[in-house]
């Protein structure tokens, strides 16, 4: 690319980076799970950090939209029996319903881009909870009222 060219597309294009190491892990209503918002993509989803510690479950669920995965450190074992671990990716279509959890010794992180709802799953089939972007934003919001923090601006 020319230098013209550069400098004149310089804070032109909509990228935008976030330092990590500055947001705060939140911590989930359920003992061993925190998540780090990364982005709120409106509506559509968000992007976060998971992480669980081991004998974590993430309980039955079911995904309204696509949601993507790649797991970076730990295990964690699928319905199925499949055991992830590190650099593994999932994909999960939109209406794939699931469970799983934590195994081994280390916590278990993930980088996570969610589109549309989590739908978490009752014994009886009902929804008894919803996990989405205003739902994650507004926890992350609070959590950062409380701690004395200021929420950094993480809408698309």
């Amino acid at each position: 690319m020319n230098a013209f060219l550069h400098d004149a597309l310089r804070g032109a294009l909509p990228s935008r980076a976030v330092a990590t190491a500055d947001l705060p892990w939140v911590p989930a209503t359920e003992p061993g799970k925190w998540a780090k918002p990364l982005q709120f993509l409106g509506d559509r989803g968000f992007v976060e950090l998971l992480r669980m510690s081991p004998g974590t479950v993430m309980p039955l669920h079911r995904h309204t939209g696509e949601v993507h995965v790649h797991q970076l450190t730990g295990h964690r074992q699928l319905c199925s029996g499949e055991i992830l671990g590190p650099g593994d990716y999932v994909h999960e279509p939109a209406g794939n319903v699931d469970w799983w959890k934590v195994v081994g010794d280390d916590d278990m992180v993930a980088f996570v881009v969610v589109t549309g709802e989590v739908e978490f799953i009752g014994p009886g089939g009902e929804v008894r909870a919803v996990a989405n972007a205003c739902t994650q934003r507004a926890e992350y919001i609070r959590y950062c009222e409380e701690q004395g923090i200021r929420p950094r601006d993480l809408d698309a």
